[in-house]
């Protein structure tokens, strides 16, 4: 790989972050499940959660199928999920949409910046989306406690 634009891209700190998703696999305990699979690049991931203490994520898991910027996002999301809110990741999920949009700020979700490089290519937004769409559709399904 040349030092040119996919040298920024594809960062050290971003493929670090790739190997991560061994710290996350996917057990049948995880009941909240989705499946998805990004129709631009053909990246998939099952996803699996649990919630507990008024809808909190307490567990996650997956199986990711994807680029280094398909597992990097899987895995930041992973890092900063257990212990969130339902409607935090849901919002996350939109804003991902806007920013890749141009339309917004960078998410504040924690190591996201890793990836604003990922922006600037367009054939990489589906794998970085699939981790967020899938959690925000699995979230989607838990119904507030109070």
């Amino acid at each position: 790989m040349s030092a040119g634009p996919a040298g920024k891209l594809y960062s050290p700190e971003l493929l670090s972050l790739a190997t991560e998703l061994a710290s996350y696999p996917l057990s049948d305990g995880l009941t909240l499940r989705q499946e998805e699979r990004s129709r631009t690049c053909g990246s998939t991931i099952v996803l699996g959660l649990s919630t507990a203490g008024g809808g909190m994520v307490d567990a996650v898991g997956m199986q990711v199928s994807a680029c280094a910027v398909g597992q990097a996002s899987a895995a930041i999301m992973a890092r900063g999920i257990v212990g969130s809110a339902p409607h935090t990741v849901i919002e996350t999920y939109e804003q991902i949409l806007h920013w890749l949009a141009g339309e917004g700020a960078l998410p504040q979700w924690p190591g996201f910046t890793a990836l604003e490089a990922a922006r600037d290519y367009a054939g990489r937004h589906g794998a970085l989306l699939l981790p967020w769409k899938a959690a925000a559709e699995a979230l989607s399904k838990v119904t507030p406690t109070s």
